[in-house]
């Protein structure tokens, strides 16, 4: 007979997942063991590995649950398809700066742990990442649509620009500080919509 699940499953994967972002992060991902997570979360070993079989699989689930939880909420925000291309990119910058608040140690595990997982799960994560990026190299494109051009293709690099002021904002970023998350999304939005008006 199959065994049913807890009714705090969802709850203690979460502390799981919560506490073994912030050890990896801190210890990073080789040194980081199974014991320390189990330590931090305030569960047994056994039942650590009764969520998660090993180490990989628990550095795998952190990612894919934060990506999960950015696509989502991309997806949420952007739901209005008669908005203007540069309204859509504010509210998508927006919604990822948010949706980074407070998961620095995700941020991190994501950025730093694909040494520590298999082809499998790198193409995984990937797709997943892959399926954001899209998003919003389809709204610059609305915006500037040369940037697709087949003689000098600078669609993808310019995404990944924007990507790069988005996903690096935990390094120096605090919130409470002298800008606001707000602030800034407003602020690296404005620099691409202005820099793409240049890009030829």
């Amino acid at each position: 007979m199959a065994r049913t699940r807890a009714q705090d499953f969802e709850e203690k994967q979460r502390v799981i997942l919560d506490s073994a972002a912030e050890v990896f992060a801190e210890q990073g991902m080789e040194k980081a063991s199974m014991a320390q997570v189990a330590a931090r979360a305030q569960v047994s070993k056994p039942l650590l590995y009764h969520y998660y079989p090993s180490k990989d699989a628990l550095i795998f689930a952190i990612i894919t649950t934060h990506l999960e939880e950015l696509d989502t909420v991309i997806e949420d925000v952007d739901d209005d398809p008669h908005l203007a291309p540069d309204q859509r990119l504010r509210r998508l910058v927006g919604a990822v700066l948010e949706s980074y608040r407070g998961a620095d140690n995700e941020h991190k595990v994501q950025l730093n742990a694909t040494a520590a997982l298999s082809d499998e799960q790198k193409t995984q994560i990937t797709a997943l990442e892959r399926r954001i990026v899209r998003r919003f190299a389809a709204v610059l494109e609305q915006i500037n649509p040369d940037l697709n051009s087949t003689e000098r293709p600078l669609l993808m690099p310019v995404t990944m620009s924007l990507f790069g002021m988005m996903n690096w904002v935990y390094m120096w970023f605090k919130d409470g500080g002298r800008i606001s998350r707000e602030d800034y999304a407003d602020v690296a939005t404005t620099l691409i919509l202005e820099g793409i008006k240049s890009v030829r």
